[in-house]
C-alpha cells in the first residue's frame, strides 16, 4: 500500500464547529460541528469521563483538544472512524508547525 504525501503547508484547516458549556449537570460540555450537530462519539466518550470522575475543567480540555483532531480531520475530508496512523501523523506535524492556537484576551 503507497503512502501519499499531503501537502500540510497548504493545508487551511477552518475553525469548524465549537465546544458549547451546556449548564447542565449531565452534560456540562458539548462538541458540535461546524452545522450546530452534536458530535456524537465525543458526547459518549465525554459521558465516560464524567462517569470516571474527571472533573468539568478535565472534560472541556480534552473536548478543546478533540476539537482541534476534528477539524484537522474536516480539511483533510477524512472521517473520524477512518482516521489511520498517517492522520495522526500529519496532525503531530501539522501542530509542531503552526503552534498552539493564541487566543486574545477578553479585555484587550
Amino acid at each position: 500500500m503507497q503512502e501519499f504525501a499531503r501537502d500540510l503547508a497548504a493545508l487551511v484547516v477552518p475553525q469548524a464547529g465549537r465546544v458549547v458549556a451546556t449548564g447542565d449537570p449531565w452534560e456540562p460540555w458539548r462538541l458540535v460541528d461546524g452545522d450546530g450537530v452534536v458530535v456524537e462519539p465525543v458526547a459518549a466518550y465525554l459521558r465516560d469521563l464524567q462517569a470516571a470522575g474527571r472533573s468539568t475543567a478535565t472534560a472541556r480540555s480534552y473536548a478543546l483538544d478533540l476539537l482541534r483532531w476534528l477539524r484537522f480531520l474536516w480539511a483533510v475530508e477524512v472521517g473520524w472512524d477512518r482516521a489511520t496512523r498517517v492522520e495522526a501523523r500529519d496532525f503531530c506535524r501539522w501542530l509542531l508547525v503552526v503552534g498552539k492556537p493564541t487566543w486574545v484576551h477578553w479585555r484587550h
